[in-house]
């Protein structure tokens, strides 16, 4: 199968694209960004969460994952705490993380992920 599935798409991107039994999660970002990195962390990672449910699959299959925090010195050992607590036991993805000048100045991370899909849901 090669069709290509896109989830919650508008204009300008998809949140989620699945193809060939694998889900892109485009950059994910908190809702409330009137609090700090622990926060903002965990709101996207349920974010994530939800695309990869709507995808199919869940949190055990990433592959991959890029992080983009706007200050690393400061938040990377928060953002960790967050992140090891989430990340199921034996299915760590490969990760790369990185400081970088946010689309808005209340964001402190944005997350993508790639991810195997079990079965894709159509609704």
């Amino acid at each position: 199968m090669n069709d290509i599935v896109r989830i919650e798409t508008d204009t300008r991107r998809s949140r989620a694209v699945v193809y060939n039994g694998v889900v892109y999660v485009g950059g994910m970002t908190a809702n409330d960004r009137n609090c700090g990195i622990t926060s903002q962390t965990k709101q996207t990672l349920e974010k994530i969460e939800s695309f990869l449910e709507k995808a199919g699959t869940d949190k055990t299959r990433v592959l991959t994952a890029q992080i983009w925090m706007k200050n690393l010195s400061r938040d990377f050992n928060d953002m960790n705490a967050v992140w090891n607590e989430w990340t199921s036991a034996g299915a760590a993805p490969t990760r790369a993380t990185a400081q970088c000048e946010m689309g808005s100045p209340d964001v402190l991370i944005e997350i993508i992920v790639t991810a195997a899909v079990n079965e894709l849901r159509t609704t």
